[in-house]
């Protein structure tokens, strides 16, 4: 991996430094991300930069995991995103961080079995595996099939996603564009097996996740 790069704090505001300062690790990102009221989007989609974000305090899931790789860059670790793209359903990113080289996840979603992963994981695929089972849409169908190597964030212009408005699509572009690997063959998915009732219906009764 290469050389961490300097974050940009004269981009940043005395406020939004101070935000962001206080979230020096990853438990408390993950606090100040659930504390984000949901981004329901209702005066249109959206796809906040990370100052945005930090005005609405609101947030859905790539906006919550922007959020979270700015703290972790501007407190010395790398800003890391992984991109999980679903069939019939809503993709979902994360922000990624690692301790004693293991592999842990800060997440966004008000899907209870969507969020937090601890640094367990001896790899991302082994860390994105970890959603598969509850990873499902309103008809209950698991819908997970493949997800993005762990993509650094320093490596774009930090104007696009750190300090644009409200509409930073080519963040989100980007994060399409990457190269994703399959959960399975396709063969291998065709033979899931679907949840039975009990628990289709306990994991749908809190899902109001705008993932």
């Amino acid at each position: 991996m290469s050389c961490l790069r300097k974050f940009p704090i004269a981009l940043l505001t005395p406020d939004e430094l101070r935000v962001l300062r206080r979230l020096d690790t990853p438990g408390r990102v993950q606090d100040f991300v659930d504390a984000l009221v949901p981004n329901r989007e209702s005066e249109g989609a959206t796809l906040q930069s990370v100052r945005e974000t930090l005005r609405s305090r609101t947030a859905h899931c790539i906006e919550g995991a922007l959020v979270a790789a700015a703290a972790l860059w501007l407190n010395g670790m790398a800003p890391l995103v992984l991109d999980m793209q679903a069939e019939n359903d809503s993709d979902h990113v994360i922000a990624l961080f690692r301790e004693r080289g293991r592999w842990g996840a800060i997440s966004k979603s008000a899907h209870a079995t969507l969020r937090w992963r601890d640094p367990l994981y001896v790899s991302p695929r082994e860390l994105v595996m970890s959603y598969f089972h509850e990873y499902l849409n309103k008809k209950g169908n698991k819908t997970l099939v493949a997800y993005s190597r762990p993509f650094d964030l320093s490596r774009i212009d930090p104007t696009c996603w750190i300090t644009g408005g409200r509409h930073v699509w080519d963040i989100g572009a980007i994060l399409d564009d990457l190269p994703h690997l399959p959960i399975a063959s396709p063969g291998a998915l065709r033979n899931i097996r679907p949840h039975d009732a009990f628990t289709k219906r306990t994991l749908l009764r809190t899902d109001d996740r705008i993932a």
